[in-house]
């Protein structure tokens, strides 16, 4: 603090004075000042530049001479004298006034800056006081040239928007342009005719006109027309390398399927290009190759592949060879042709190079950079392409090059170890294995050894091959087995989703549905476009009864699937359960037009209209579910109970006669029969038809009681007989009832001791012991129930009320008008056996 001066109070500011300045530079305020604009105004703004003066004299005792006048030193006047000083020499000195101009000060001059001023000139460095610049001489546009110039313009332009307007996929447009084009050349020829100026016509814009104008042609499947057009550049002699287009001829000769002429074509074109063009010779020889395999010409495509492979061998060259020589079944030229395409150059660099070698940020940066380029891209698509050829070749090739499928593809496994693909043989072994599985194949010991050996490789493959283990035991129901193996694939890579969908099914099976979806959700997580995943998470939704969310995950997937029937189904399922039958049926009709001949989809409409009271349609869709599928128990006995209500009895019995034979043990069904002859009136039929039943069930009672009411009308002798039997089977069955009553009365009675004995001794147990005992006596008693007579199948007790309504002393009459209670009792002969929600696999 000693050192800190203080300002006092009567001191100046130190920073007093920065803000001041001198008017005199206020350059903003020169318009305003009245004195300056004065002076400007005089001879003193138009004084002339001072010159040189003699050395070694006095200023006040001599005047000066200057090329202007001399200078008096008297009254600083300038006297007007016209006379020139000249040098000893004779000629003029600096400054002087030679003819106008005058001689400069120095030899370098300044920039705007001018000595040739004249006496009473001004200051004008950018030559205004000259005024404005001649206008410019405009062009005459009616000359010939000019509308020459004019119409070449329009011509290149059409043809760039023919061109931009293919590759925005506009072909029509693009075909306009291009004749457009066409025809605005043939005028701008005509003209240059015309003018006598026909030596510079431009060859290259009638070439690129026709050749737009072809290819445009090609591009709308306007095919004659594309080849006339070619073939008067071809033909024209004027037009260099116009040889090359003939491929252009063959390209469109093979889409037509004309190979011959396809064939002729490229071998024209192959004759006019010469040997420098070696790449274009290649790609035709391909083209000539794949020619001859669409004509069936193996032998011939051989040849043009194998000078490919030798020349400049690549990766569709070499496989287009071995499916050659597979197609003549060729087992060592195969091994050949596979060694020669596994060894084809990709042309790529190494992998290596994207990979930083060192600490450098600026190389690292670049590598960053250059890893997701195009040229990055273009190398991954063809190492893929590659990949694909040589596994799609080893699956063909492998059953026919050895005795056995396993040899073959260990041979090529074996040929991919020792060449550029060595990551590959790990694929190609699992490959393997999944080609047992597609063979359905699952028993296959070979199979699951050859998985298990990935279990200690690295990552990638070990999570493949548990992921396909885990799918196998899960075929087999080996739920345990599919868990475990679900799980090593997960730990082995946790972002595949196809191992998370396998951990999720074996949970859904132990019915744990919300970890089921917890893991269908981390497997659409990790990959956006699983739909395995997201229609096992709607199933999932489905069962834990949140439909809403399910209908979201299966309108999605329908987004993505537009046509798969499983969607389909299961959003008219989830309408249905949401109470809404006509979005259901919406979806069903769709579900229809995807697969016409479904017959459970036809079934459940027929079940949906018939609730919604519209029998026309319910019908319609029975029949149709019917005529596909003859054997369903549930649509046999609708359409039976249709005809019934609409009092078309004959034609109920060949549907009823169809549910007799497809369940032979089902009572009602011939029951059913012998109802719709006597209610049709064929009593003879009737009869015959029930003594047939009471020989295969002799103790059935309601057959019996019509035996007897069909005797007694037709005045049979039979009825003292059937009556008897009657009696006899009415008596078993009273002691049968009898029996189970003391049995429940029995059991009740335990259930009362064991209260009481829980009453007087209290056990730990005695609660859960008593609540089994009595479970399992009830249990006991509704078997003891349901059990049928001595011979009596087990069918047959279901049905104990069939045709109750027609016992009356008056018999069978068809004329006799329904009620209400034989209505209900028929409805509820005829129900309909409910039909399971899911009808499609899931």
């Amino acid at each position: 603090m000693e050192n800190v001066h203080l300002a006092a109070e009567d001191e100046d500011d130190l920073y007093s004075g920065y803000n001041d300045y001198n008017p005199t530079f206020d350059s903003e305020e020169l318009d305003n000042d009245i004195g300056f604009q004065q002076a400007v105004r005089t001879s003193h703004g138009r004084r002339p530049p001072m010159t040189a003066k003699f050395p070694g004299t006095a200023i006040a005792a001599r005047p000066v001479g200057t090329s202007y006048g001399v200078e008096s030193s008297q009254g600083g006047r300038l006297l007007k004298a016209r006379s020139q000083m000249v040098s000893s020499m004779g000629r003029p000195m600096t400054g002087a006034v030679q003819d106008g101009a005058a001689r400069p000060m120095t030899a370098v001059r300044a920039a705007g800056y001018s000595s040739t001023m004249t006496r009473g000139s001004t200051f004008d460095p950018l030559g205004q006081s000259k005024g404005p610049a001649p206008a410019l001489e405009t062009k005459i546009e009616d000359s010939p040239e000019e509308k020459i110039k004019i119409l070449e313009k329009k011509v290149n332009d059409l043809i760039e928007e023919s061109c931009m307007a293919y590759s925005r996929g506009d072909q029509q447009v693009a075909l306009e342009r291009a004749k457009e084009a066409g025809r605005k050349e043939r005028a701008l020829v005509r003209q240059r005719e015309q003018t006598g100026t026909s030596d510079h016509i431009n060859l290259d814009l009638t070439y690129s006109v026709l050749f737009n104008l072809a290819n445009q042609y090609a591009n709308n499947d306007m095919y004659q027309e594309a080849l006339n057009t070619y073939s008067v550049i071809v033909k024209n002699k004027m037009f260099s390398n116009a040889g090359r287009l003939k491929v252009n001829m063959a390209n469109i000769y093979f889409k037509q399927k004309n190979f011959p002429k396809a064939i002729k074509f490229y071998r024209m074109a192959l004759d006019q290009i010469s040997n420098a063009h070696k790449e274009m010779r290649i790609k035709i020889m391909q083209n000539i190759g794949v020619v001859f395999i669409k004509m069936g010409q193996y032998s011939d495509a051989i040849t043009s592949f194998e000078h490919i492979m030798s020349e400049s061998p690549n990766i569709k060259s070499g496989f287009n060879l071995i499916l050659c020589y597979y197609a003549i079944g060729d087992r060592d030229r195969m091994k050949k042709s596979f060694q020669k395409l596994i060894s084809a150059p990709l042309g790529i660099d190494e992998e290596d190079k994207y990979i930083p070698a060192n600490d450098d940020p600026k190389a690292n940066m670049v590598i960053e950079a250059i890893k997701n380029d195009q040229l990055h891209q273009m190398e991954r698509d063809r190492k893929a392409l590659a990949e694909k050829y040589i596994m799609t070749s080893a699956k063909l090739i492998a059953p026919a090059i050895e005795n056995s499928f396993a040899a073959g593809f260990d041979w090529c496994v074996d040929m991919v170890k020792s060449s550029q693909y060595v990551e590959l043989a790990n694929d190609l072994e699992i490959n393997k294995a999944i080609t047992y599985l597609r063979q359905r194949d699952f028993n296959q010991a070979e199979a699951v050894e050859t998985l298990k050996t990935f279990e200690k490789k690295d990552s990638r493959v070990k999570s493949a091959a548990a992921t396909n283990l885990s799918f196998l035991y899960f075929l087999e129901r080996d739920f345990d087995q599919a868990d475990r193996y679900a799980d090593m694939a997960m730990s082995a890579d946790r972002y595949n989703p196809a191992a998370l969908i396998n951990k999720g099914n074996t949970v859904f099976e132990r019915q744990d549905y919300e970890k089921a979806a917890e893991f269908y959700k981390e497997a659409l997580r990790n990959d956006s476009s699983c739909t395995e995943g997201l229609y096992n998470l709607g199933l999932t939704y489905k069962k834990l009864g949140r439909l809403d969310e399910a209908l979201d995950c299966f309108l999605k997937l329908h987004a993505i699937l537009r046509n798969c029937p499983q969607v389909m189904f299961q959003l008219a399922s989830l309408y249905e359960m949401l109470e809404d039958p006509h979005q259901a049926i919406d979806w069903l009709m769709q579900l229809i037009s995807v697969t016409p001949t479904d017959p459970q989809v036809l079934a459940k409409l027929g079940e949906l209209y018939d609730n919604e009271g519209d029998k026309s349609q319910a019908f319609q869709h029975y029949y149709e579910s019917f005529r596909y599928f003859p054997s369903n128990i549930g649509v046999i006995e609708w359409l039976g109970a249709y005809y019934i209500d609409t009092q078309f009895c004959e034609k109920a019995i060949q549907y009823f006669e169809r549910a007799t034979l497809i369940q032979p043990t089902q009572v009602k069904w011939q029951l059913m029969v012998a109802s719709c002859y006597r209610r049709s009136g064929n009593y003879q039929k009737a009869l015959d038809t029930y003594k047939d039943i009471h020989r295969k069930f002799p103790e059935n009672v309601e057959c019996l009681r019509f035996l007897v009411r069909l005797c007694t009308d037709m005045g049979l002798k039979e009825v003292q007989e059937y009556a008897t039997k009657l009696k006899k089977v009415e008596k078993m069955k009273e002691i049968r009832e009898q029996r189970v009553k003391s049995g429940r009365e029995s059991s009740a009675r335990g259930r009362r001791e064991g209260s009481a004995g829980s009453d007087l001794e209290v056990r730990p147990d005695s609660s859960h012991s008593g609540r089994g005992t009595s479970t399992r006596s009830e249990r006991l008693s509704a078997k003891l129930r349901s059990l049928p007579g001595n011979n009596e199948p087990y069918e047959a007790s279901a049905q104990q009320n069939i045709d109750a309504s027609y016992m009356d002393p008056l018999g069978p009459q068809m004329e006799r008008p329904k009620t209400a209670a034989k209505k209900r009792i028929e409805e509820d002969e005829f129900a309909d056996e409910e039909l399971g929600d899911d009808l499609l696999p899931e």
